[in-house]
């Protein structure tokens, strides 16, 4: 028990050992750690009283929320599961995720997608989450005390056409939010803004740094660039989940300095957004918050900022992981050659909730199997090539051919459908579906879009639809070459 930390322990610290310093801030809501952890306490024993225990899982269908941290410590303090899922999912996805994770416990906003669904004893955020909560003892919660069994489920990779929760224990996310707090130079004081969604490891990853740091988590329940202002000149907010064009939203929605913004401990975007902030100049501002990263190594698996000037722009790995490049038989490929991506160490996920073949498949040979394709340099250090299999990036949003794919052939009137990303000046790729019709059937593209648009997040919907008589193959998959080729496919990720 002595070498153990888990999230709750964490927490519990920063009550004894930070009084007085504001752990959230959620609209009218300011919580010191010591209310938090009073908080999180009365939580757990809610929880356990409704059936919750080690192993079990807790779901939340909703914006970002003060809950969704009190959520996810509670549950570590039971030895539970918790899984904040995509709120901005269809009702069907939402219905599969449901009953793939099986929760004992739902905590639910009502939605324009999870408006449909309901279930017998889910727990309505707002008035009867707090309720809930406030009905809970104060006792002191029994701790499992073991930091490597799984605490978060994110749901990512639906590259066969279904996603998968990546489980992520306590030492995991421990250990990454040590390296990335490194990195990024984070100190007493620090402010983080959860304006990206808490679905995502990008904004759950400083979330859970900032929490480590003993720094304060404000909460807002999804980007807006009016209130992303009013919340960093309020608050004093050190950074932010921004990028590109949310940056540009931003300064935009700052025209004339309405706002003080100077908090913001920044990377260098533009000269107007660099007048209004501070440029940071810690190892992962200035390297731009490089790195290559995903849901499975917990966020970052190497950091550009690790690596000033170096070949390869992934930069180096993380000081608690290592990285071999492999072929696939197996056997490290030598600088220079493009393989997998691998790794193993302290930050990596414990594997997909309730999907054995899959995690043996991922974890062979001892080292975790990324799905992506790299190339070590002759300095060292990591090139992200691509995916092994396609992935399409449009905006800030990650979309899976092959789920899209599955969504496109239920339509009555669909033989076969294949996808492909295009270039798209302003959201980097448009998802593109080559679609061929069955033997008298109709559709225009319209119907074809709106039909993906009703199963699926609207951000997966093709933006253009062409139709073909038939889909190149490689075997029995879509020869993704050949349609890029004809179709104008390209700006993949890593190209």
């Amino acid at each position: 028990m002595i070498h153990q930390l888990t999230l709750s322990d964490v927490l519990a610290e920063h009550a004894r050992s930070r009084p007085q310093v504001t752990a959230v801030v959620d609209g009218e809501v300011r919580l010191t750690y010591p209310e938090l952890d009073a908080r999180v306490t009365r939580l757990a024993n809610a929880l356990a009283a409704r059936g919750v225990a080690a192993g079990e899982r807790v779901l939340w269908l909703g914006q970002n929320s003060h809950a969704v941290l009190e959520l996810l410590l509670a549950s570590s303090r039971l030895g539970a599961v918790f899984c904040p899922a995509n709120w901005r999912q269809s009702a069907d996805e939402l219905a599969f995720v449901l009953d793939d994770l099986a929760p004992k416990a739902v905590v639910w906003e009502r939605s324009e997608t999870a408006g449909p669904l309901s279930g017998d004893g889910w727990i309505a955020a707002g008035a009867d989450y707090e309720e809930f909560l406030a009905g809970g003892s104060a006792e002191a919660v029994p701790e499992s005390g073991d930091d490597a069994a799984p605490v978060l489920a994110l749901y990512t990779a639906a590259f066969d056409g279904r996603p998968n929760a990546a489980l992520l224990s306590s030492a995991a996310l421990v250990a990454h939010s040590a390296s990335l707090l490194v990195v990024r130079q984070m100190e007493p004081g620090f402010t983080f803004l959860n304006n990206g969604p808490l679905f995502h490891v990008g904004t759950m990853m400083f979330c859970l740094a900032t929490l480590q740091i003993g720094g304060t988590n404000v909460f807002t329940p999804a980007f807006d660039a009016e209130e992303v202002c009013r919340l960093v000149d309020a608050e004093k907010v050190t950074q932010a989940f921004l990028f590109g064009q949310m940056i540009d939203a931003v300064v935009a929605a700052n025209a004339g300095g309405k706002y003080d913004l100077s908090s913001l401990r920044f990377v260098s975007h533009s000269a107007e957004w660099d007048a209004m902030t501070t440029v940071d100049d810690s190892p992962w501002c200035r390297s731009k918050m490089g790195g290559y990263g995903q849901t499975e190594v917990g966020g970052m698996l190497t950091f550009l900022g690790l690596a000033p000037d170096a070949a390869g722009f992934a930069g180096r790995p993380s000081p608690l992981v290592q990285v071999r490049i492999l072929a696939p038989d197996g056997s490290e490929v030598p600088p220079g050659e493009t393989g997998e991506i691998c790794a193993r160490g302290k930050s990596l996920f414990s594997g997909y909730f309730n999907r054995p073949e899959l995690n043996e498949a991922r974890s062979r040979g001892g080292w975790h199997h990324t799905g992506d394709l790299g190339r070590r340099e002759a300095d060292g250090t990591i090139t992200f090539v691509g995916p092994r299999l396609r992935m399409i990036k449009s905006g800030n949003e990650n979309v899976y051919p092959a789920e899209v794919e599955r969504a496109l052939r239920t339509h009555p009137a669909v033989a076969d459908a294949a996808v492909i990303g295009v270039p798209d000046e302003r959201w980097h790729q448009a998802v593109k579906a080559v679609v061929v019709l069955k033997d008298g059937g109709t559709a225009s593209a319209e119907e074809i879009a709106e039909h993906v648009k009703g199963a699926l997040a609207s951000y997966k919907k093709p933006r253009h639809v062409e139709f073909a008589a038939s889909i190149p193959k490689k075997g029995f998959t879509p020869d993704y070459d050949a349609l890029d080729a004809a179709y104008g496919g390209g700006n993949y990720p890593g190209s």
